[in-house]
């Protein structure tokens, strides 16, 4: 049997094993254990609520205390190590949830200063959170984290996709306060922040409360036991009943914004001069209209979808496919969970300049739907391939929208459609299909979609990028199995991308292949006092061929993973793939390394490693790769946060080196308080090549860096100051590193909130 038909079946030979192990082993007691959860009763208040984390009104005095009394992980519904407890209320307009979280060390509690929603830095400190799911239908919940000093974080959680959404931003009160005994908090949320069935009776809702206790490990603690035999979240939440006539009120949201900047730029590089540009002042707004407590229509003029921070830098030296960077807008946030598929169909961030948006979403009994659309200044166009993919951006209005819509089926399940859309008179791109998720047991799931699309590129992509003439379209398949069990997983999952699929609204940069891929892991839960947390052992194999059947990549893949004392995380694997590139096959051998270490509060720190065989897709050839990646995060106080990284790669052939890659990326930020910050980030690449290993001219050396500086003052996610400044440099072999052009800006956004 020759190489390629041995590795063929080896992996068809992984795939088949881990579906027959998964049955094997998939039917243990842990999968019929019932979870038993408890209701509580909520109740009205007429006096007001001050929000100032002291628990002295009379609210509280008559709240159901609901115990958070179940450690979950690191230990398996087992006792929490502290008590603790949170209580739940409401008046006409808002949700109120405090808790008390006992602390027998009250000076070793973990509470820093942050931004909202600075996920990362927020989760190494102590915090409490919970979790409503407002339609009671375990298919979506919002999701509230507050630290000892008040800081918020907020998300959307999506059951099917297992999507927990930072981004999504919502308007409420918060207050922390630390004493002798431990900490609570205050929280209150208006009801016209969140989304829930319109009825004047009273209403049921899923309700989670839970603790986050890092010290030695990290004890993460719950209101109720969290099995881990069942491959679902909200369907273990306790219930909350009460809320008889809730309504959100008018919820009506005007967020006017006046965006400034001036961007100056060098004459001419390296000798130019500095010539000041054009102050550009634009004015916009977004404004929210909740119809009713279901459903929300959004609309935008002249909006201001800028950054004002800057997106992670990544190494795009020697790569074959576009990177993806995460949207951060937020008017595509809003619903962002309504328009995930198991393909990634709709990517905002192809979207770069809109002269208005406008979008509509909501659900009703068992149907949710979501419509926006656009009309963007510039066309943003990724051309995929088999072996690569490229992108353009024509500068030309184009009009585009998406609909999506859900139908709840059964406990659990769903079945979608999906269209999205692009055109104007030279261009267009229309991709629909339907989609669907189904629960078969407590943790097996099934996942599939179809999507077929039809596209006709302007003359100018045509001949630049060698693309058909004429409009052309193709089809798009995705079936994923999955079982998710406490101690065995196991998925399979096919896809399939004809050479002509185009999704010009989404992130697809790989047409052109069918792969099959198989996974399987076996996982230890350690016992209290153990030398390990969790252990597991993976195994994964994939096979790719292009339509015509020709093979083009396959792999197989083992993993090793451990974590444990001093919230230590340790993983290693070796990888081996073959991958077809311009007509020739590649036998690849690696290895990979990750740590991580919590060791003490406000310290972070990981070390990311690889090395072995890879392809110079430059110069066509094979090379050896090693890629380093250090980094730390370091809390100095409650007011001063140290964040700093070092990428470094190196690709060698025949003992001789092609290139070296530093990438250093540093942020440090002082916050004032809750409000406001001062941050600078900086953003230095350096390269180095030798010409006498390439096939084509290149610089020997190049040299890129980056700055920002933003003071941040911040009443909540919509009304906003941002003043900041940032540049960029160039250098190159002989010439100093050269700033090439500065920008100042400044932000100012008011929610007006009726």
């Amino acid at each position: 049997m020759d190489t390629v038909r041995a590795n063929k079946t080896g992996i068809w030979v992984l795939i088949l094993a881990a579906g027959w192990m998964g049955t094997l082993f998939a039917q243990n007691p842990g999968d019929r254990a019932e979870v038993i959860t408890a209701t509580y009763t909520v109740y009205e208040t007429l006096e007001p609520v001050r929000v100032d984390g002291v628990l002295d009104e009379e609210i509280w005095r008559q709240a159901e205390k609901i115990a958070i009394d179940t450690e979950w992980l690191p230990g398996d519904n087992i006792p929490a190590p502290v008590s603790g407890y949170a209580m739940v209320g409401f008046d006409e307009n808002r949700l109120y949830v405090a808790f008390f979280c006992e602390d027998p060390q009250p000076a070793k509690i973990r509470a820093h200063l942050m931004d909202r929603d600075a996920i990362d830095t927020f989760i190494q400190d102590d915090h409490v959170d919970f979790m409503i799911d407002t339609f009671n239908d375990e298919r979506r919940a919002f999701q509230f984290r507050i630290n000892p000093l008040g800081i918020q974080a907020d998300a959307i959680f999506s059951e099917m996709e297992g999507y927990e959404d930072f981004s999504w931003d919502a308007i409420w009160e918060s207050a922390g306060k630390i004493g002798e005994s431990g900490y609570t908090i205050e929280v209150a949320i208006p009801f016209n922040q969140i989304r829930f069935a319109k009825t004047s009776g009273a209403q049921t809702w899923g309700f989670s409360a839970g603790r986050s206790y890092p010290r030695k490990v990290r004890h993460r603690m719950l209101s109720h036991p969290r099995s881990r035999s069942r491959n679902c979240i909200l369907c273990q939440f306790n219930k909350i009943t009460g809320f008889g006539g809730i309504k959100p009120g008018k919820n009506i949201e005007l967020d006017p914004t006046l965006t400034s900047t001036r961007t100056d730029n060098l004459g001419s590089f390296p000798g130019g001069e500095m010539e000041n540009g054009k102050l550009q002042v634009e004015p916009g707004i977004t404004a929210k209209w909740g119809v009713s407590s279901n459903l929300i229509l959004n609309a935008t003029a002249n909006p201001d979808f800028s950054q004002v921070e800057a997106d992670v830098a990544q190494l795009e030296v020697n790569t074959r496919f576009a990177l993806r960077y995460p949207e951060k807008r937020p008017f595509f946030l809003e619903g962002a969970d309504m328009f995930l598929t198991p393909m990634e169909a709709v990517f905002t961030r192809t979207v770069y300049d809109p002269r208005f948006g406008l979008k509509f979403s909501g659900k009703s009994g068992k149907n949710a739907f979501g419509v926006f659309g656009t009309l963007d200044r510039f066309n943003n166009l990724l051309i995929p391939s088999n072996q690569g993919s490229m992108s353009s951006s024509l500068e030309e209005d184009v009009f585009g929208g998406v609909v999506r819509y859900r139908r709840d089926v059964g406990r659990g399940s769903a079945v979608g459609f999906l269209y999205t859309g692009r055109s104007n008179d030279s261009y267009h791109n229309h991709v629909t299909g339907v989609d669907g998720f189904f629960r078969l047991s407590r943790t097996k799931t099934l996942q599939a979609q179809a999507l077929y699309s039809d596209t006709r590129y302007p003359l100018e992509i045509q001949e630049a990028y060698d693309q058909p003439t004429g409009s052309f379209g193709s089809h798009a398949f995705y079936l994923n199995f999955t079982h998710a069990g406490r101690d065995y997983q196991y998925s399979v999952t096919y896809r399939d991308f004809g050479a002509g699929f185009r999704s010009d609204f989404g992130f697809i940069p790989r047409v052109d292949y069918r792969s099959l891929d198989g996974f399987f892991q076996r996982t230890f839960w350690g016992k209290e006092g153990a030398w390990f947390d969790r252990l597991s052992f993976s195994v994964q194999g994939a096979h790719t061929t292009d339509q015509a059947g020709e093979i083009t990549d396959q792999s197989l893949e083992c993993f090793g993973y451990y974590s444990g004392s001093l919230q230590t995380v340790l993983q290693g694997g070796y990888l081996f793939n073959r991958e077809r590139y311009q007509g020739k096959m590649y036998n690849l051998h690696s290895g990979v390394a990750y740590l991580e270490m919590k060791p003490v509060g406000g310290v972070y720190y990981y070390l990311t490693g690889l090395y072995g065989d890879t392809i110079d897709y430059t110069n066509q050839r094979a090379a050896k790769s090693l890629f380093v990646q250090p980094g730390i995060e370091v809390g100095l106080g409650k007011h001063i946060n140290f964040n700093l990284s070092h990428n470094y790669e190196r690709l060698s052939a025949a003992g001789s080196e092609i290139y070296k890659v530093n990438l250093l990326q540093t942020r440090l930020i002082y916050n004032f308080n809750r409000r406001s910050f001062l941050r600078a980030i900086v953003q230095y690449l350096a390269v180095s090549r030798n010409p006498g290993m390439y096939v084509i001219p290149v610089d020997p050396a190049t040299r890129t860096l980056f700055t920002q500086f933003l003071y941040s003052y911040k009443i909540n996610p919509q009304t906003v100051l941002f003043l900041g400044y940032s540049d960029n440099y160039l250098g190159l072999q002989g010439i100093d590193v050269t700033r090439t052009d500065r920008t100042f800006f400044l932000k100012i956004s008011y929610a007006f909130i009726m």
